[in-house]
C-alpha cells in the first residue's frame, strides 16, 4: 500500500521502512497506520529483519495534533468524528489503527527499530511495536497520552511493562515524563544505546548480527520468546520442544554441519 509519508527499500533479506515526513516530525496518521499494517501484513517471506525509522532528526512526535481538531487532516479520519460515530464505532476504529503497530508482533521477521530525536505517544508506541530498539543517548521518549485526558491505545502498554515492569510503567504513563535514550537503556527499554553519530553505524552492526544468524532458527526463536511471559513452566518447555524439532531434523537432514566456532574447538 503506498503512501506519501512511507519509504519503504529493500536490500536482500533486509527491509527498511522509513517515516518520511521530517517537516513534521514524521507525524502519523490513520492512513499511515493502514500503510504499515499492510507492510507486516504481506511482508514476504525472504524477508528476515526490518528495520523501522524515522527522516530527518526525530523517529517520530506522535499523532498528528490537528487529528483531534474539529477540521482535522484532508482524507484522514480525525479523533472528533470517530468519538461522535459511538462506543462501537470508536473501538472498531482503534482496533483497526492498533493493526499498524500489532501486526509486527507476528511476522517472522525481526523487527529492529532505529529512534533518534522525539520518540512521542504514538512514536514511542510504534518503537515499542519492534522486536528490539537501537535508540541514541540524547534522544525523548514520551508516553503523553495521559496528560491530555486519554490513555495509550495503540498496542503499546504490554510491550512497556514487558521492557520495564508494572511499576516503571505507569510512572512513565501517568507522569508523561521524558526519558532519554541514557536511562531508556538503563531500564531495559532500549537494546543498543549510542552517540548520535553512531546510531546507522550501531544499527547495521546489530542487523548484520541477526542476518548471521540461521535463518530457520531465528524464526522459530522469535515466536518462542514472545510467547514466554504469558506461559508456565511447563507451557514454555513443551514449546521449547515442539520448536526444537523440526530444526534437529532438519540439521540431521541437511548433514548436520558443524558450526565455525566447533570446527576451531575441534581444530585445538
Amino acid at each position: 500500500m503506498a503512501h506519501p509519508h512511507l519509504l519503504v527499500e529493500t536490500d536482500g533479506p533486509l527491509r527498511t521502512i522509513t517515516l518520511n515526513n521530517p517537516e513534521r516530525l514524521n507525524a502519523q496518521t490513520p492512513s499511515l497506520w493502514a500503510a504499515l499494517a499492510e507492510e507486516a501484513e504481506n511482508l514476504p517471506a525472504d524477508i528476515r529483519v526490518v528495520v523501522l525509522k524515522g527522516a530527518g532528526d526525530s523517529f517520530s512526535a506522535g499523532i498528528d495534533t490537528a487529528l483531534f481538531t474539529p477540521r482535522g487532516l484532508p482524507g484522514e479520519e480525525g479523533v472528533v468524528q470517530l468519538a461522535m460515530a459511538g462506543s462501537e464505532a470508536i473501538e472498531q476504529g482503534i482496533a483497526d489503527f492498533q493493526r499498524g503497530f500489532t501486526s509486527w508482533s507476528s511476522t517472522s521477521a525481526v523487527v529492529v527499530a532505529e529512534v533518534q530525536g522525539y520518540a512521542i505517544g504514538a512514536g514511542l508506541q510504534l518503537a515499542l511495536a519492534a522486536d528490539l530498539r537501537v535508540v541514541t543517548e540524547d534522544a525523548q521518549l514520551a508516553m503523553r497520552e495521559t496528560s491530555h485526558g486519554i490513555v495509550p491505545d495503540l498496542g503499546g502498554t504490554k510491550p512497556l511493562v514487558d521492557a520495564v515492569g508494572y511499576a516503571r510503567a505507569l510512572e512513565i504513563c501517568a507522569t508523561g515524563r521524558f526519558v532519554t535514550g541514557l536511562e531508556a537503556g538503563a531500564m531495559g527499554l532500549a537494546n543498543v544505546v549510542v552517540p548520535p553519530a553512531g546510531l546507522g553505524e550501531a544499527t547495521q552492526r546489530l542487523v548484520d548480527a541477526l542476518l548471521a544468524a540461521p535463518d530457520p532458527a531465528l524464526r522459530a526463536l522469535k515466536p518462542l520468546l514472545r510467547g514466554a511471559a504469558g506461559s508456565s513452566l511447563e507451557e514454555q518447555t513443551a514449546r521449547e520442544r515442539a520448536a526444537q524439532v523440526p530444526l534437529l531434523l532438519g540439521r540431521l537432514a541437511a548433514g548436520a554441519p558443524r558450526a565455525r566456532g566447533d570446527e576451531e574447538a575441534g581444530a585445538r
